[in-house]
């Protein structure tokens, strides 16, 4: 099945889907998923948030980093989170992302470098940790920002098969393509500039879909966030509209896309 965004009542939080003791929510750009001691001076926390909203109390089923925004899941006790948080822990779930990053990487690899987990002693053994991106679309202005002569960026779908901490940001970084907007691991002369240029300050980084099975039957649980949703990603709707070069015959952001077949100055907006 593919749930689809719950239109009939406007909240705090969008609820994508919602059944038996599980539930997804889009959850913002800027949101922390609940409450930490690093970010005293925050205001926004998805489950608080949602507590409020929903009038009983809710359990994260994994995490999204707190520049990310996309597709969330919830569980309502804390059994039903586990339940579900254990198809993450035995790498069951199809996450897809979508970002914008600096330059242009090869049209599709696969990113096989261990990670260390953070605030971890140097001599900690690094973890195991796989992500495949695949080149969307790219982007160039013949602007020069920091020594490069010219601005180039790229969207890129990435999927995670494990799922270390900052794993996409820091394998991105690795091979020379931070995510734009990334304060900790990307640059930033390149971060302000685009921060300018599009008049939005954030980590490009998008979820856009989990494939994952009901706990309670098996069924298989399609949930999205549609980059292209203006009432949900204004900003992504934005950016997706700027002249892009597209490399795909149909792009589509947690979607599927034929061979490559380059198009140039094609509007995102019309063609995903």
């Amino acid at each position: 099945m593919v749930a689809h965004r719950d239109v009939g009542a406007q909240p705090a939080l969008t609820v994508l889907w919602r059944e038996g003791d599980w539930l997804a929510i889009h959850k913002p750009a800027g949101w922390l998923v609940h409450r930490t001691g690093l970010d005293a001076g925050e205001t926004r926390f998805v489950v608080q948030t949602l507590r409020d909203q929903l009038g009983q109390h809710v359990f994260p089923v994994h995490r999204l980093d707190k520049g990310t925004s996309g597709v969330l899941l919830m569980g309502l006790s804390p059994e039903a989170a586990r339940a579900m948080a254990q198809q993450f822990a035995q790498r069951q779930v199809h996450k897809r992302y979508l970002a914008m990053v600096r330059g242009w990487p090869g049209t599709s690899l696969s990113v096989d470098h261990p990670l260390r987990p953070d605030d971890t002693p140097p001599d900690t053994p690094p973890q195991d940790a796989l992500t495949h991106l695949r080149r969307l679309a790219t982007w160039q202005l013949d602007v020069p920002v920091d020594r490069y002569p010219h601005t180039r960026v790229a969207l890129v779908e990435a999927q995670p098969e494990t799922g270390r901490r900052h794993q996409i940001r820091r394998h991105l970084k690795h091979i020379a393509h931070p995510i734009i907007g990334d304060a900790t691991h990307g640059k930033g002369a390149h971060n302000r500039w685009w921060a300018q240029h599009l008049g939005l300050q954030r980590l490009w980084l998008h979820a856009t879909e989990l494939r994952l099975q009901h706990p309670a039957d098996g069924r298989e649980l399609v949930l999205r966030s549609d980059p292209h949703d203006a009432a949900l990603n204004s900003d992504w709707c934005a950016l997706l509209a700027q002249p892009w070069t597209l490399h795909c015959s149909r792009c589509e952001p947690g979607g599927t896309s034929a061979p490559s077949r380059n198009n140039s100055a094609a509007s995102m907006g019309s063609k995903w």
